[in-house]
């Protein structure tokens, strides 16, 4: 179901255009939800095959986290190329954590906290609808988040990416996080993961393995993300990682 999802994105997201939703009127993350949508969805059968073959991977899966700025180029770079694209091929033996904060700044005056973006306000912005996007949408974040970061513009694609794939969360309360006292937690929280990491973050994006990162797992994870979650993975393989290896470096730049 991620290949379909991860497809979708790719016709949906194009030049900085986002189109409309699948005829069927369900966003592709809820398709193998019940019966009744996969049959309205016209995907019943794959979707009986998938659940009755999918194996049970949770408590050995690759933990892989993503300390990032919504408008940080390299970001935006491991994250469309090599985070979700990995994510979608095998995600049934990875869980993705996503913070969305970086190298932003923040102080209290005393009634809200206060963030000051690598990127300028524009990026805070990002940040913040993404979190809420994250808090909000459940499954279907990870797919919004690729949407809008694979968009020419990151904040014009957002209220199209989430009305996609997320049409039961409305855009007026996404913004009602984004503007509210539920964004300025949801924003400290992140502030306080980032600065909880050890060893500090230096720059973004820092990438996380199981909890824990070094400078060969920053290195092999923006290079080949695909391979190390694949070769890390101590559960029985999946078909995705028993075949050709992907080598293809991609060469993350950061912020």
């Amino acid at each position: 179901m991620r290949v379909a999802v991860f497809i979708f994105v790719i016709l949906c997201v194009h030049a900085g255009n986002v189109y409309s939703k699948p005829s069927c009127g369900y966003p592709l993350t809820e398709w193998c939800r019940t019966q009744e949508i996969a049959r309205e969805c016209g995907v019943e059968k794959y979707c009986l095959e998938r659940n009755a073959t999918r194996p049970n991977r949770a408590e050995s899966s690759v933990e892989v986290g993503l300390y990032y700025e919504s408008l940080c180029p390299g970001c935006r770079q491991f994250l469309t190329q090599q985070l979700f694209p990995t994510w979608v091929m095998l995600g049934d033996i990875m869980n993705v954590q996503l913070v969305p904060y970086g190298n932003a700044q923040e102080s209290f005056d005393g009634k809200k906290y206060k963030f000051t973006c690598q990127h300028g306000e524009e990026e805070c912005l990002g940040n913040m609808i993404e979190a809420c996007v994250l808090n909000m949408t459940g499954s279907a974040a990870f797919p919004i988040i690729f949407c809008m970061e694979s968009a020419a513009d990151v904040l014009k694609a957002a209220q199209p990416c989430v009305e996609i794939y997320a049409s039961s969360a409305s855009w007026g309360s996404i913004m009602d996080c984004v503007k509210g006292d539920v964004g300025n937690k949801l924003m400290h929280d992140n502030a306080v993961r980032t600065k909880a990491l050890n060893p500090p973050h230096k720059y973004v994006p820092w990438v996380t393995v199981n909890g824990g990162h070094t400078d060969e797992i920053e290195q092999k994870a923006t290079s080949a993300l695909f391979n190390l979650v694949c070769s890390l993975y101590k559960g029985p393989k999946p078909a995705a990682c028993t075949g050709a290896k992907q080598s293809v470096d991609h060469r993350t730049s950061f912020c």
